[in-house]
């Protein structure tokens, strides 16, 4: 079940037996949740810490008007909220948007882990600044980038991330997002993602059909996004 983030954490640094042991030992079966279902609640103060097995979630602020923002997408091998650990009382919610299987971490174990093996707790340490560095290239993106560069990106981003773990079948890989779910992850309407896209397959650099991305021109799609994978911290050295 901890597979993927064994992965994750191992596409960083080392992770010796006795750490993987511990993190077998603390994460236990979860459950499943169906699409449009919420892996966490916002104003919720979970005893336990979500990993992500498989599927897609998002993290997302409801607005007063019933509109939504993704802040976040999640993919197997994240943890979706281990920043509850310390932050107790979540600010926003976590949706599936796909069908998710997920494993918990019981913060009483999690805490105990900080307090007996520091090279792990460097490691989930990590796990959240990684996060913090996709959140600062989101703003990035919605800020400065054009549209058609910023879906580009995400794209960018999705492959490098779902490669990490094993979850892409050359340059393929599975995206169950809708179109109007992609408006909200880059933040605009329905009908600006349609157009956008369709610009974006005129230059024939990826194929999306039946929930399946394929990416068929991997340096022009990186030239229109600007994309730069650095602030993924793939790179294995001791921390």
């Amino acid at each position: 079940m901890i597979e993927a983030l064994l992965l994750n954490l191992e596409s960083r640094d080392l992770v010796s037996q006795s750490e993987k042991q511990r993190l077998r030992d603390i994460i236990r079966v979860g459950r499943t949740f169906a699409p449009g279902e919420d892996l966490v609640e916002e104003g919720m103060r979970p005893s336990y810490s979500t990993l992500m097995v498989d599927g897609l979630s998002a993290r997302y602020k409801q607005m007063a008007d019933g509109s939504r923002q993704f802040t976040a997408l999640q993919v197997p091998g994240d943890f979706v909220d281990l920043h509850a650990l310390l932050l107790r009382k979540l600010d926003h919610g976590i949706v599936a948007l796909s069908p998710c299987r997920v494993g918990f971490a019981d913060h009483a174990d999690l805490k105990k882990l900080t307090e007996t093996m520091p090279h792990l707790t460097r490691l989930l340490w990590l796990n959240t600044i990684v996060d913090a560095a996709i959140n600062r290239e989101w703003i990035a993106s919605m800020g400065r980038r054009s549209k058609t560069a910023h879906i580009a990106h995400l794209i960018c981003e999705l492959y490098v991330r779902l490669r990490t773990v094993d979850r892409v079948d050359g340059w393929s890989f599975q995206l169950p997002l809708t179109q109007a779910e992609l408006a909200d992850v880059v933040g605009i309407s329905l009908v600006h993602a349609n157009k956008t896209l369709q610009a974006l397959r005129r230059q024939e650099t990826f194929v999306w059909e039946a929930r399946v991305l394929t990416i068929t021109d991997w340096p022009r799609l990186c030239e229109i996004a600007g994309f730069d994978e650095t602030y993924l911290s793939l790179v294995i050295e001791p921390r």
